[in-house]
Protein backbone atom coordinates (compact mmCIF):
# COMPACT_ATOMS: atom_id res chain seq x y z
CA UNK A 1 0.00 0.00 0.00
CA UNK A 2 1.69 3.68 -1.10
CA UNK A 3 0.21 6.46 1.81
CA UNK A 4 1.46 9.79 2.41
CA UNK A 5 3.85 9.13 5.36
CA UNK A 6 3.24 11.23 9.15
CA UNK A 7 5.74 11.96 11.53
CA UNK A 8 5.46 8.35 12.86
CA UNK A 9 6.82 7.34 10.51
CA UNK A 10 9.82 9.00 10.55
CA UNK A 11 12.12 6.43 12.06
CA UNK A 12 11.04 3.86 9.26
CA UNK A 13 12.07 6.54 6.79
CA UNK A 14 15.24 7.05 7.91
CA UNK A 15 16.22 3.29 8.44
CA UNK A 16 14.97 3.38 4.73
CA UNK A 17 16.96 5.82 3.09
CA UNK A 18 19.81 4.65 5.78
CA UNK A 19 19.77 1.19 4.40
CA UNK A 20 19.21 1.99 0.40
CA UNK A 21 21.83 4.81 0.70
CA UNK A 22 24.60 3.19 2.84
CA UNK A 23 26.14 1.26 0.04
CA UNK A 24 27.29 4.31 -2.19
CA UNK A 25 28.89 5.81 0.49
CA UNK A 26 32.28 4.01 -0.29
CA UNK A 27 31.97 4.57 -4.26
CA UNK A 28 31.16 8.48 -3.81
CA UNK A 29 33.07 9.16 -0.91
CA UNK A 30 30.22 10.71 1.14
CA UNK A 31 27.09 10.33 2.16
CA UNK A 32 24.55 10.32 -0.67
CA UNK A 33 22.22 13.43 -0.76
CA UNK A 34 19.46 11.62 0.50
CA UNK A 35 20.84 10.73 3.59
CA UNK A 36 21.41 14.23 4.49
CA UNK A 37 17.73 15.35 3.38
CA UNK A 38 15.52 16.49 6.39
CA UNK A 39 12.76 14.34 6.21
CA UNK A 40 10.95 15.68 9.12
CA UNK A 41 9.89 18.62 7.28
CA UNK A 42 9.53 16.90 3.94
CA UNK A 43 7.32 14.83 5.60
CA UNK A 44 5.73 18.35 7.15
CA UNK A 45 5.48 19.56 3.32
CA UNK A 46 3.29 16.14 2.34
CA UNK A 47 5.56 15.41 -0.34
CA UNK A 48 6.84 11.94 0.80
CA UNK A 49 5.25 8.57 0.33
CA UNK A 50 5.94 5.04 1.71
CA UNK A 51 5.19 1.97 0.13
CA UNK A 52 4.77 -1.28 2.90
CA UNK A 53 7.07 -0.24 5.25
CA UNK A 54 10.01 -0.94 3.01
CA UNK A 55 10.17 2.21 0.42
CA UNK A 56 9.73 5.77 0.03
CA UNK A 57 9.53 8.17 -2.24
CA UNK A 58 9.96 12.34 -2.13
CA UNK A 59 7.36 13.61 -4.77
CA UNK A 60 7.62 17.45 -5.22
CA UNK A 61 5.02 18.61 -7.65
CA UNK A 62 5.35 21.84 -10.14
CA UNK A 63 3.30 23.97 -12.69
CA UNK A 64 4.80 21.75 -15.47
CA UNK A 65 6.15 19.00 -14.19
CA UNK A 66 6.81 16.65 -11.29
CA UNK A 67 9.84 16.12 -9.44
CA UNK A 68 11.06 12.75 -8.01
CA UNK A 69 13.38 13.87 -4.85
CA UNK A 70 13.99 10.94 -3.72
CA UNK A 71 13.24 6.80 -4.33
CA UNK A 72 14.56 4.36 -1.73
CA UNK A 73 13.70 0.53 -1.23
CA UNK A 74 15.27 -1.10 1.32
CA UNK A 75 17.45 -3.67 0.57
CA UNK A 76 16.25 -6.58 1.85
CA UNK A 77 12.69 -5.79 0.03
CA UNK A 78 14.74 -4.95 -3.40
CA UNK A 79 13.98 -7.29 -6.62
CA UNK A 80 10.44 -7.85 -5.42
CA UNK A 81 8.74 -5.16 -7.82
CA UNK A 82 8.60 -2.25 -5.09
CA UNK A 83 10.70 -0.14 -7.68
CA UNK A 84 8.03 -0.87 -10.63
CA UNK A 85 4.89 0.13 -8.14
CA UNK A 86 6.75 3.35 -6.92
CA UNK A 87 7.85 4.57 -10.68
CA UNK A 88 4.14 3.59 -12.03
CA UNK A 89 3.06 5.97 -8.50
CA UNK A 90 5.14 8.56 -9.80
CA UNK A 91 3.53 8.36 -13.64
CA UNK A 92 0.17 8.56 -11.80
CA UNK A 93 0.68 11.66 -9.64
CA UNK A 94 2.78 13.26 -12.53
CA UNK A 95 -1.43 13.02 -13.94
CA UNK A 96 0.21 13.10 -18.01
CA UNK A 97 3.19 16.28 -17.57
CA UNK A 98 6.88 15.38 -17.35
CA UNK A 99 8.90 13.52 -14.41
CA UNK A 100 12.13 14.65 -13.50
CA UNK A 101 14.76 13.17 -11.62
CA UNK A 102 18.30 12.95 -10.76
CA UNK A 103 20.80 10.14 -9.47
CA UNK A 104 24.24 9.70 -8.56
CA UNK A 105 26.75 8.85 -11.65
CA UNK A 106 28.02 6.34 -9.50
CA UNK A 107 24.33 4.78 -9.12
CA UNK A 108 24.83 2.36 -12.39
CA UNK A 109 21.88 0.33 -10.86
CA UNK A 110 19.59 3.35 -10.47
CA UNK A 111 21.16 4.28 -14.15
CA UNK A 112 19.89 1.42 -15.49
CA UNK A 113 16.77 0.93 -14.06
CA UNK A 114 15.28 4.18 -14.68
CA UNK A 115 16.40 4.08 -18.24
CA UNK A 116 14.15 1.19 -18.22
CA UNK A 117 11.19 2.60 -17.06
CA UNK A 118 11.70 4.89 -19.73
CA UNK A 119 13.76 8.09 -18.72
CA UNK A 120 15.87 9.63 -21.01
CA UNK A 121 19.03 11.46 -20.09
CA UNK A 122 18.64 15.21 -20.01
CA UNK A 123 21.97 16.33 -18.86
CA UNK A 124 25.27 15.36 -16.40
CA UNK A 125 27.15 17.65 -13.99
CA UNK A 126 28.82 18.05 -10.58
CA UNK A 127 26.81 19.86 -8.77
CA UNK A 128 27.40 20.23 -5.15
CA UNK A 129 30.74 17.92 -5.14
CA UNK A 130 27.95 15.79 -6.62
CA UNK A 131 28.46 14.17 -10.30
CA UNK A 132 24.71 14.14 -11.53
CA UNK A 133 22.78 12.71 -14.48
CA UNK A 134 19.64 14.14 -15.05
CA UNK A 135 16.51 12.25 -16.19
CA UNK A 136 13.07 13.07 -17.81
CA UNK A 137 10.38 11.00 -18.75
CA UNK A 138 7.83 13.14 -21.10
Amino acid sequence: MIRLATQGDLPAIQHIVRDAFSPYIVDIGREPAPMTDDYAALINQGIVWLIDDCGVMVLKRHDDHLEVKTIAVSPAAQGQGYGRQIMQHCDDVAGGKPIRLLTNAKMIRNIRFYQACGYRITDKRSEDGFDRIYFEKP
